[in-house]
């Protein structure tokens, strides 16, 4: 799957052709229902990308403030398995708008490059969907990104979507 979306890369139209190409291939190895993205700049981020704009729309930067669930991810570089609505609501402030869609389990894969967390991959489903066999497959597709966190850093804004 992760070889049939190398090629996208050199396609025009970047980040968002990788964007559209990986929604559905995440999909169908991993599973989801939500799909987001998240770069990292320094104490920012900014969602780039989201399947559900209606309820988590694409954004400029906003601070990071200091949390469990960022110090785990994104400063320690470990992947974040919440399988049930109590790990949602320990990881997440909004944990009450992800219950309302019907979201109960997630995974977030930090995208790390050169020693940095540059960005995350944000994947939701219903309660106890994830397993950390979900956790190692959504992994393999963090290298992808790297060029599309790289240029939103460089950019400094949020690609449309």
């Amino acid at each position: 799957m992760i070889e049939t979306l190398l090629p996208i890369l050199s396609e025009p139209g970047q980040p968002q052709r990788l964007f559209e190409a990986l929604d559905p291939a995440l999909a169908e190895t991993v599973g989801h229902k939500l799909l987001t993205m998240l770069y990292v700049d320094g104490q920012e981020v900014s969602r780039i990308y989201s399947n559900m704009p209606e309820a988590y729309s694409v954004f400029g930067r906003k601070p990071m403030g200091v949390t469990p669930w960022g110090e785990l991810v994104l400063r320690q570089q470990k992947p974040f398995l919440g399988r049930d609505a109590q790990a949602i609501a320990w990881a997440f402030f909004d944990h009450e708008l992800i219950a309302s869609l019907g979201l109960g389990s997630a995974i977030n894969i930090p995208v790390v490059y050169d020693g940095q967390t540059i960005g995350t991959i944000n994947l939701l489903h219903e309660e106890f969907f994830y397993e950390e066999r979900h956790v190692e497959i959504a992994r393999k597709f963090a290298p992808l990104l790297i060029p599309a966190f790289l240029e939103a850093r460089r950019a400094g804004g949020a690609s449309k979507a």
